[in-house]
């Protein structure tokens, strides 16, 4: 008899296995869709509550800020109640850059968190050190620049910014806030002996710092997002689901084909599931200009394939 049940309760496992392979990857996680605001552009500042109806409107739920919009924190917290969406993550500049606070204010930051109801904040690229000049050299645009100052970066520059982390981290877990650090496709570029993005997983202090991946820059760098996580388990927390054309060559030089998501050359089935294996819990559509479509139309387009895709 107790082979028979055995053998029943294989069963029903492998038929729960093969139901749970069918079913929408975010249904069967129970975790909301979020988008990542940058994707917006502009016009997002200047028609804040019309656009945020429109994103909850396509069945978003969950948003992450790049910046202000020149609003208050009261005044974000009421435009995102009103919308129905949750903003549960924020990207902060390393030093100040403008009237948002950054991290060289945590009492600000931590205290603008709590009333937009932000949990995690995230270092979108590493402060730049004094010894890199950021004025724009004859003939650059703003990705030249970037991608010159990234290959300025020496060792030195990435022990300063995973001591940064380390130390902000631990602060602001202190209050109760999560500290993460997000890639860009430069992080893969050599200096002494491995990466700046290696380097940062090897000597930041998981119980502080996590790791938001960018899909579609880890791509665009020629590296695998699946690798990456299986190299680094739990170590990334967040993702921003964004994806590439197949012209895209390998590049760390702010480089990229972006295109809506399910109509690159990312599999997201695979990458989903391996992501939430390894820890990942916030899933935001982020995409780069230039768009073919309207933004809307092409942050309703990656929406409506991610909530049917099943992983």
């Amino acid at each position: 008899m107790g082979l028979a049940l055995g053998g029943a309760a294989a069963t029903l496992g492998a038929g729960s296995a093969a139901w749970a392979a069918q079913e929408a990857f975010f249904m069967r996680t129970r975790l909301p869709i979020g988008l990542q605001l940058y994707t917006l552009g502009p016009g997002l500042a200047s028609d804040l509550d019309g656009q945020l109806s429109q994103v909850a409107a396509i069945g978003y739920r969950t948003v992450e800020m790049a910046g202000y919009l020149g609003r208050t924190p009261k005044e974000l917290r009421a435009a995102f109640d009103k919308a129905g969406l949750a903003c549960v993550s924020s990207h902060v500049q390393g030093r100040p850059t403008g009237a948002d606070p950054s991290l060289a204010d945590l009492d600000r930051l931590i205290a603008d968190a709590r009333v937009i109801g932000i949990r995690s904040l995230v270092l979108p690229m590493f402060p730049v050190p004094d010894h890199i000049s950021t004025a724009p050299q004859p003939g650059e645009d703003r990705r030249a620049v970037l991608g010159r100052l990234a290959a300025q970066m020496t060792l030195d520059d990435w022990k300063a910014t995973a001591d940064l982390l380390n130390a902000k981290g631990a602060a602001l877990k202190a209050a109760g806030l999560q500290l993460g650090y997000h890639n860009h496709n430069v992080e893969f570029a050599p200096v002494g002996g491995t990466t700046g993005l290696a380097f940062l997983l090897a000597n930041t202090d998981p119980a502080v710092v996590h790791f938001e991946m960018d899909a579609g820059w880890v791509v665009a760098a020629g590296h695998d997002p699946l690798a990456l996580l299986k190299a680094y388990p739990h170590r990334f927390r967040q993702m921003h689901v964004k994806d590439v054309k197949a012209t895209t060559k390998p590049n760390f030089a702010f480089q990229q084909d972006p295109i809506e998501v399910g109509s690159g050359i990312i599999d997201w089935k695979r990458l989903l599931a391996a992501s939430y294996a390894a820890g990942v819990r916030d899933f935001f559509v982020e995409q780069e200009p230039p768009f073919e479509k309207p933004r809307l139309e092409a942050v309703k387009i990656s929406f409506d394939h991610l909530k049917a895709l099943a992983a």
